[in-house]
């Protein structure tokens, strides 16, 4: 089995791409198959190097790792040797139609009730006709010639897929450029490169009924092919390239974490629950292509809130301590973190009780007579996780306080915060002597 997934560099990636790639990915590695990425990269006026790099980059921060890689651009010789087999085969000719002249004859046959499907006009050119329009300085396009027979094929998502080749139009495969569009490129790759399952969007349903006639007039074998709905936002509305809110580099800036997405996009579109997974092996477990149903999916970000504060509960310290060395901050610790991950939404928030524990802090002190009487109570160290029990419990026969009234104050003089971790884990930590400092500042 292999797969492939085939941006164009002409934009960043966006959450519809990353589901396309992580579903071709999990499906590739659920059956022990091989992973392509192919840039589509013959758009040399709008691809750039830069988006190149962003996808590389997206990619590899999802956790999405190719085996193979491949450029369109490297491949334009495999392309024009397509063309002349094609020509050769009587199933290329040329067209000399101007785009007004295709949009005239579009609105004609719509407004005659006739699907707007190409004439074939340029067939019926006669050889001088042809020339003369050559010496008027004109160049072709070329289409490839539909056989007008069923095209039929068993969808790995939508099922049973039945078109009819008369009433398609025969796509344009070269431009007058001589630039090969998409549908002939992208046919020539997958005979080529040996893809064996497509995997992407609805969007290319008509396409693919072109597709497979082209992949057997090349002597190509037909992959097995899966239509994705589209996702829309939580409006309803289709996702963009540039629709920057929910690009992967801007989410990734947001502090989310790959996994969180992964989680997401992995079950976004079946009946199954989605749960928060923090490596990819549990996930390709629970891939079943055939959980795709055809509903539009929404994608919703504020979903993916609690899905990351669930990941980062789960993440062991070993994962994120180049986080943290990166800030600074390589003496953060395990210990720490196991403290404090369960009340983080982002994994930069860690920082912040990074900060309660190693650095000073402004203390709230509400009652300073208790909180110094809680400073004298203070037992000696060594400190563990049992420490804040027997402490607080001196505190309480010392003063007669309970409940929010103990626990409370001395919360707020340790850390400066209203809620937090447990302090049974945070104690041990900030230590004896930060500990009184702080209890003890209101009296300073």
């Amino acid at each position: 089995m292999k797969v492939r997934f085939a941006p164009s560099p002409t934009g960043l990636l966006h959450v519809g791409n990353a589901r396309v790639a992580l579903l071709n990915w999990l499906w590739a590695r659920k059956e022990g198959g091989r992973f392509l990425l192919r840039l589509d990269d013959t758009d040399s006026e709008r691809s750039t190097q830069a988006y190149a790099e962003a996808i590389l980059r997206d990619l590899a921060w999802l956790g999405l790792s190719w085996d193979e890689t491949a450029r369109q651009s490297d491949r334009m010789e495999r392309y024009a040797d397509a063309v002349e087999r094609l020509k050769e085969a009587g199933r290329l000719y040329p067209c000399w139609e101007a785009p007004e002249d295709l949009e005239l004859k579009r609105k004609l046959a719509m407004k005659a009730g006739r699907p707007p499907i190409y004439d074939r006009a340029a067939l019926s050119l006669s050889e001088d006709e042809k020339q003369s329009l050559l010496d008027a300085g004109r160049k072709p396009h070329w289409r490839f010639k539909l056989d007008h027979s069923a095209i039929d094929w068993p969808d790995a998502v939508r099922g049973p897929q039945h078109f009819d080749g008369q009433h398609l139009s025969d796509p344009v495969l070269l431009r007058e450029d001589g630039r090969p569009l998409y549908t002939l490129s992208s046919v020539v790759d997958d005979i080529e490169l040996g893809v064996t399952h497509v995997l992407r969007g609805e969007d290319h349903v008509a396409n693919t009924a072109v597709q497979i006639q082209l992949f057997t007039a090349l002597g190509g074998s037909v992959p097995v092919f899966a239509h994705l709905s589209l996702i829309a936002d939580a409006s309803g509305q289709g996702l963009s390239k540039r629709l920057g809110s929910l690009s992967l580099e801007s989410l990734r800036e947001q502090g989310l974490e790959p996994m969180a997405l992964n989680s997401y996009l992995a079950k976004l579109g079946t009946s199954d629950p989605i749960e928060a997974h923090a490596e990819m092996e549990s996930l390709v477990a629970g891939f079943d292509i055939s959980r795709f149903g055809r509903a539009t999916p929404k994608f919703d970000p504020h979903e993916l809130e609690p899905l990351n504060a669930r990941v980062l509960q789960q993440l062991p310290y070993e994962s994120v301590a180049e986080t943290f060395s990166e800030a600074g901050c390589a003496d953060f610790g395990a210990a720490l973190w196991e403290a404090v991950r369960g009340n983080l939404a982002r994994r930069q928030d860690a920082l912040e009780w990074y900060r309660v524990v190693h650095d000073s802090i402004v203390p709230s002190i509400e009652d300073s007579e208790f909180c110094a009487t809680a400073a004298e109570l203070l037992p000696q160290e060594p400190w563990d996780q049992g420490t804040w029990k027997d402490w607080t419990a001196a505190v309480k026969q010392a003063s007669g306080r309970k409940g929010r009234q103990l626990f409370l104050p001395l919360r707020l003089a340790l850390t400066g915060r209203e809620s937090g971790p447990e302090l049974k884990d945070l104690l041990p930590l900030i230590g004896r002597e930060k500990a009184r400092e702080r209890l003890m500042s209101a009296s300073a």
